[in-house]
């Protein structure tokens, strides 16, 4: 066994720094901000700066204000950049996985970015700043199931990194007031028992799905750009037992969510 497997497993998580070349993660990062640029200047007529990270999260939290509806949708559509996908198949990521002892490693979700600021809230709900919670209530894999996160920013206590309980893996599925994503545990946590990460660009968080963790509190008036990436492991016993059970639900809308669209005329422009 690696050192480490050994602490992946004793504590539920290894914090690797400097594991991923700052260049793909600005690349996810410049691609979503692009994508959210595009919406930001129908929506408030502004051409903002992508790298004037104020100027580019105040326009953020403009748009979020006046067209709340064209925002989910952004936030939705900034999940399936071709950058971000690509860095959740990659060898080095598949490596660490079976380095911390998954043996054949399968995705688990598709990958997910985070984007957290209170700025970004309606009408007082915590969807930004999630309570503790395991990760494996809305995955429901593999025993052994795994979670990398990491920020696109640099991100300390300050700007809500996420804070672990160490061990908390081996204490089991614990009681939560939903299995859903936003679903808290309901046991009382001691706030002590809680080590607050911090990181560089560059660094990751690889732990187990049943490690209690939370969001930190971001107080600063930036907002915390993060990705997720899940797996399972396909040797796991009871994952096979269970006949590779699938929690997630993708599925299309039953209407059109843009009605009387398209036009015959707007296809054949499109195809002339």
């Amino acid at each position: 066994m690696s050192t480490l497997q050994e602490q992946f497993n004793n504590d539920g998580y290894v914090l690797l720094r400097n594991f991923l070349d700052k260049d793909i993660i600005n690349t996810i990062y410049t691609d979503a901000r692009k994508i959210f640029a595009a919406q930001i200047k129908r929506v408030t007529g502004k051409s903002v700066d992508i790298d004037d990270r104020d100027a580019f999260e105040n326009a953020m939290f403009e748009f979020f204000e006046k067209d709340f509806n064209a925002f989910v949708n952004t936030g939705k559509t900034v999940q399936h950049t071709f950058s971000l996908h690509r860095l959740g198949v990659d060898p080095i990521i598949e490596n660490v996985l079976k380095q911390v002892g998954l043996s054949n490693p399968i995705i688990g979700a598709r990958a997910a970015m985070q984007f957290n600021s209170r700025f970004l809230s309606k009408d007082g709900s915590k969807h930004w700043k999630l309570d503790a919670h395991q990760d494996w209530r809305t995955g429901q894999g593999s025993l052994d199931s795994t979670v990398i996160w990491f920020p696109m920013v640099d991100a300390g206590a300050d700007i809500g990194a996420l804070q672990v309980i160490p061990g908390s893996h081996k204490t089991g599925l614990r009681e939560s007031s939903t299995s859903g994503y936003q679903g808290g545990i309901t046991a009382e946590l001691k706030d002590e028992d809680f080590v607050q990460t911090e990181f560089q660009v560059g660094d990751i968080l690889v732990f187990s799905a049943f490690l209690i963790h939370q969001s930190g509190n971001n107080i600063t008036n930036n907002i915390r750009w993060s990705v997720q990436l899940r797996y399972n492991n396909l040797d796991e016993p009871t994952f096979i037992d269970r006949g590779y059970p699938m929690a997630y639900i993708y599925k299309p809308e039953t209407e059109l969510v843009t009605p009387d669209f398209p036009s015959v005329e707007q296809l054949k422009g499109v195809f002339s």
